[in-house]
């Protein structure tokens, strides 16, 4: 099976035509991304080298230069991940736990801490209320025990 396109000259030029004008616009949208990239990289790169990363400088500059290289790659992903990657780690507590686990990752009780202190502390509270005890058994029957007057000395 074979197909034959007869375009006229005029129906050519407007192929390529439009051919050239995609090409642009797909160049000018990566070039768009690139500097969006090329920005947030020295913000973060400023933030290190001014302190207010609250790491330490080589630290800070060998992560941001990172960063850059996966979102050249285009390895970074936002923050609906951060979202699901938050629920994959309460996969791994036992079910019992796995509902507080996803309340907590949700937003729920509450939140301490911060990054720069170390960490975020998440907090749930369940109050459980205890079982009774069981009833416990009567005391044992004492039977009574006569008592006996001294003798008296001889």
């Amino acid at each position: 099976m074979s197909f034959s396109c007869n375009f006229s000259a005029r129906a050519r030029k407007q192929l390529a035509g439009l051919a050239l004008l995609g090409t642009g616009a797909l160049m000018s949208f990566s070039a768009v991304a690139a500097d969006a990239r090329n920005d947030a990289y020295q913000k973060e790169r400023e933030a290190c080298l001014s302190g207010a990363s609250h790491q330490d400088r080589a630290t800070c500059l060998r992560e941001v230069g990172a960063a850059r290289g996966e979102a050249r790659r285009g390895n970074l992903t936002e923050s609906q991940s951060y979202d699901g990657n938050a629920s994959q780690r309460c996969n791994a507590l036992p079910p019992a736990d796995r509902e507080d686990c996803i309340q907590r990752v949700r937003g729920g009780g509450t939140v301490s801490g911060s990054v720069e202190q170390g960490g975020i502390y998440r907090e749930t509270r369940t109050t459980v209320i205890a079982e009774p005890p069981p009833p416990s058994a009567p005391p044992p029957a004492y039977e009574p025990v006569p008592v006996v007057p001294p003798a008296a000395p001889r």
